[in-house]
């Protein structure tokens, strides 16, 4: 007979792992017990060798499905220390706080099928409950308030469980067993209505609202609800972790009056279905993307759309939804219910002919997500932004918007990390020296923050909190403090170190900045590229990709980041590492009077592009001068000439919106990136055209197929499309062209060398310089300034000859594209560098990623592209950790 303890850590807590360990024990005859403690689960057992042996084995290799068990410590203890009185079978033991808060915890779980079946049976007690849930299933993380996870540290300990839920919890064998929000109609949560009186809600917060304690009362709250909705109102309904506002994403006229409302007036809303056939009758689906739509998680997708009445394989059964949902937009983003609430919502609607919802955060726009009742009440229906609030009354302790994922190659890509991702661990490179706790701070855009710990077997993680949003104002930086002190405490984390960004004027900087003086801390200030491309080159190590100390060119491309030399970065190529970099290239730079100015307004950063091209004088700019009146013009040449409020930038992504105003497409931003994302959208509908031109291959795959759309990739790089047409030049079937495009990478061929075969590439594409290109200004100082003139002059010389718009887009991208590589390749080749890292907010565009990174791996390259993080400033803090440990390891003592 052996007596062990056994120590489980990982996410071990609330996902059902003590009533596993429970059935485990008494499968292999195991006699002790099992509790949960602040540092992950822990076991006393007593049983004979074999049977324990077995035991260990099921406790990693069969442990429920939500778990991540990372480690299973076997000690053993002395025999004689267990007393025949105890050997009286397994049981559960109460919890305990008396060791470091060192465990995981489960993000929040979308509703089960069990649990779904019981939702909408008539025979079983909790039909139609809102609130159902089980071990399997529902709130987790926005409900704790600490460790151990136990029903007393969560927002469910107002809610004495009834004897009928009591006895489930208490069950072994019952699928409730220490069901944490484990509740019933009877004794649980329930939802509550308010509806403003005649569009007037009367400011009043103290407004009894209906309660819906039955399940006859609840379904009428619900069929309310979506009468509502179905009359084209709006609703804000509160899910696990804040509110959405709702309403029928049929309706343009509702639609269109939520966009009034919320101040959104072009940026994409996701829609919530009920289903995933109904999914398919919007957006094409991969296998991929179905499994993340159905998961446990249940973010919003982002989908190829389907039209409603196409060739390509569309079929009239598609879902027709308002026009204003996402305009023109080659995707969209789609959910499906995660919580009972909503499958109850989502079947209502069926009823009444409303086959999606819009659902969208509940909140003003720029403005945190509401979590409290009373305040979505005076900021939602008050405020006049939604006539009416479905609420509940379990209080929701950590604010999550929902996530956002897409794939790319058949690769998940997080765009919005929050709900379901956060904040599970991340990994780390293992460093002798780190500081025990970093607290990145992250950047003032799509706000994350992060925090390090490390292991004591030398492994290291961190905790990248949920997204937070911009934090430009009061309110979005007390939720930034709200997540900071949040992970913090619940995980008992005291920074030892800081990390901010090096721009003097972010919020968060000046927070790190001030506490690292009032602590005496060490801070770390962190250049904003560096960040991207750290925290790409940080998840390789993890994964073994990349050794602790290799070097990669790391391409950032985005809209704005402060420079070391106090101009704003963004066009950046940079030979780096953990620890450091080298700015080794960049394009060139130029004025951007009024700064965020001609952020907002695209027609002014593209006219002063065009000034310091000497372009302004071309016919083909005459468009964009026309749209500018007079005094606008005059100013904004004044504020050039004498460098007055105009800060120098190199970045990417304000290089897309001057070629997007400058064709026509979208001259204002209602939205951060909207230009860009738009100039995206032209180039996927001439790249659809081109498509349409190409015969199914005779293997019956049709020209949308991801591998003829990569023949179709290839050709499009290998021409020169701002000066050629596409159309009527794609190879016809069989010809040598067609042969180059669907079988060879561009730019190859073999060549023989000293009798051995070897691979010779970018003869055709990389060293192959098109006149339409970014060049390289002659200098024979580092770092390399990329030119953008012969590109624009291109661009102005198609809209004179009149090519459309969406071809000159198309052009553009590939010229970026092909510019891009062949800058990458002349680097690598002087630094010995064989791995090309990408990051920055213009790679959300997922043309230009997929059209780069075929281009790079052909030329032999390994590309990296973040998959744990986003590819936007979401992934900085995380970056900001991993460059802080490495420079603060490099200068510990040893």
């Amino acid at each position: 007979m052996r007596h062990v303890h056994i120590h489980v850590t990982g996410i071990v807590q609330g996902v059902g792992m003590r009533p596993f360990v429970y059935r485990e024990a008494t499968a292999h005859d195991i006699c002790g017990w099992v509790l949960n403690a602040g540092d992950g689960v822990h076991i006393e057992a007593h049983a004979p060798a074999g049977a324990l042996d077995a035991f260990v084995a099921a406790l990693s290799e069969h442990a429920p499905a939500a778990a991540r068990v990372e480690h299973v410590e076997t000690m053993d203890l002395a025999a004689n220390g267990w007393g025949a009185a105890s050997e009286q079978g397994f049981r559960i033991v109460a919890s305990q706080d008396q060791t470091a808060h060192t465990t995981l915890v489960s993000p929040d779980i979308a509703t089960c099928d069990d649990c779904l079946r019981e939702l909408f049976d008539p025979a079983d007690r909790r039909y139609h409950y809102p609130f159902i849930n089980c071990t399997n299933c529902g709130p987790r993380f926005t409900i704790i308030r600490s460790l151990p996870y136990d029903r007393a540290a969560t927002s469910m300990d107002r809610f004495p469980m009834c004897p009928k839920c009591a006895a489930e919890y208490a069950d072994p064998l019952d699928r409730r067993f220490h069901a944490q929000p484990d509740a019933c109609f009877d004794c649980g949560p329930h939802i509550t209505w308010r509806e403003a009186v005649n569009g007037d809600a009367c400011g009043n917060s103290s407004a009894t609202p209906t309660v819906g304690t039955t399940r006859e009362a609840s379904d009428a709250i619900i069929e309310r609800c979506v009468e509502l909705l179905a009359s084209g109102g709006i609703v804000a309904i509160k899910g696990l972790g804040g509110f959405h506002l709702a309403c029928d994403a049929a309706n343009e006229q509702a639609v269109a009056e939520l966009r009034r409302r919320k101040r959104r007036s072009n940026k994409p809303l996701a829609v919530m279905v009920r289903s995933l056939a109904d999914a398919g009758r919007l957006c094409h689906i991969d296998d991929a993307e179905r499994d993340l739509l159905a998961g446990s998680i249940r973010p919003i997708v982002l989908l190829r759309r389907r039209a409603v009445c196409g060739n390509d394989g569309d079929s009239s059964d598609a879902l027709v939804l308002a026009p204003s949902v996402a305009r023109d937009l080659p995707e969209l983003g789609v959910m499906l219910p995660y919580t009972p609430l909503q499958h109850l919502l989502l079947a209502a609607a069926a009823s009444h002919g409303m086959h999606a919802l819009v659902m969208t955060s509940g909140n003003l726009s720029e403005e945190p997500i509401e979590t409290d009742d009373d305040l979505a009440w005076e900021r939602l229906v008050a405020a006049g932004i939604a006539d009416a609030l479905l609420g509940n009354d379990r209080a929701i302790l950590s604010r999550y918007d929902d996530s956002v994922v897409r794939v790319v190659d058949g690769a998940v890509m997080p765009v919005r990390r929050a709900r379901g991702y956060a904040p599970q661990p991340l990994p780390l490179p293992a460093l002798d020296g780190a500081p025990s706790c970093v607290l990145a701070c992250g950047p003032q855009q799509k706000a994350t923050i992060t925090l390090t710990r490390e292991g004591t077997n030398g492994e290291a993680t961190c905790f990248v909190s949920q997204h937070i949003g911009d934090v430009e104002n009061g309110g979005t930086f007390d939720a930034w403090n709200a997540a900071r002190t949040r992970l913090e405490d619940l995980f008992d984390l005291a920074p030892a170190a800081l990390a901010c960004d090096l721009h003097p004027s972010y919020l968060s900087g000046q927070w790190a900045r001030e506490q690292a003086r009032k602590c005496n801390l060490p801070l770390v200030e962190v250049q904003h590229h560096h960040a991207h491309i750290a925290s790409v080159m940080a998840e390789a190590i993890a994964a073994s990709q990349l050794t602790t100390d290799a070097r990669v060119l790391g391409i950032a491309f985005d809209g704005t980041g402060a420079g070391t030399n106090g101009t704003i970065w963004g066009g950046e190529f940079l030979v780096a590492s953990l620890g450091g970099f080298e700015r080794a290239a960049h394009l060139r730079t130029w004025a951007l009077p009024g700064g965020a100015a001609s952020v907002r307004d695209a027609r002014r950063n593209a006219f002063a592009l065009l000034s310091e091209l000497g372009l302004l004088e071309h016919p083909g700019a005459a468009r964009l001068l026309d749209s500018l009146d007079e005094q606008t013009r005059s100013v904004t040449a004044t504020m050039i000439e004498r460098g007055i409020n105009s800060p120098r930038t190199s970045s990417m992504g304000r290089l897309f919106d001057a070629a997007t105003a400058i064709l026509g497409i979208c001259g204002k931003a209602t939205y951060e990136g909207e230009p860009a994302i738009e100039l995206e959208a032209a180039a996927w509908r001439a790249l659809d055209g081109e498509i349409a031109h190409v015969p199914d291959d005779k293997d019956g795959r049709s020209a949308s197929d991801p591998l003829r759309l990569d023949s179709l990739f290839r050709f499009v790089l290998n021409t020169d499309p701002l000066t050629n047409g596409f159309g009527s030049d794609y190879p016809e079937e069989g010809s040598p062209g067609a042969s180059f495009a669907s079988n060879l990478p561009v730019g190859y061929h073999k060549s023989t060398h000293s009798g051995t075969s070897q691979t010779i590439y970018a003869t055709h594409c990389c060293s192959k310089k098109y006149k339409s290109e970014l060049t390289v200004q002659a200098t024979s100082s580092r770092p390399l300034v990329l030119d953008p003139s012969s590109l624009f002059k291109a661009l102005l010389e198609g809209i004179r000859a009149g090519v459309p718009a969406d071809k000159l887009a198309l052009g553009f991208h590939v010229a970026v594209t092909r510019s891009s590589a062949r800058i990458a390749r002349e680097i690598c080749t002087r630094e010995g560098i064989d791995t090309v890292a990408l990051s920055g907010g213009v790679f959300m565009n997922r043309l230009l990623l997929q059209l780069l990174t075929r281009e790079l791996k052909s030329t032999g390259f390994t590309v990296l592209v973040p998959h744990t993080v986003p590819v936007n400033d979401g992934c900085i803090a995380y970056g900001q950790a991993a460059v802080a440990r490495t420079r603060l390891a490099q200068v510990a003592p040893q």
